[in-house]
């Protein structure tokens, strides 16, 4: 659901979209293609749970 035109939930993007050489994840964001495809159909209860997992993909990597 989004207030006027603001998303309730920003997305993860950094404007830095390039897929690993693997294509498993955008170097920017470290979402898949799976989840960026997703990201504007999804529940924002599904959104908040994503940027949390994200959260530990940058700790793992060491962003």
């Amino acid at each position: 659901m989004t207030v006027g035109l603001e998303p309730t939930v920003p997305s993860p993007c950094v404007s830095v979209c390039k897929m690993t050489e693997d294509r498993s994840h955008c170097i920017g964001c470290l979402r898949t293609l799976a989840e960026i495809r997703a990201w504007k159909t999804m529940a924002d209860e599904a959104k908040r749970a994503l940027l949390v997992e994200l959260e530990g993909r940058r700790a793992a990597v060491g962003v």
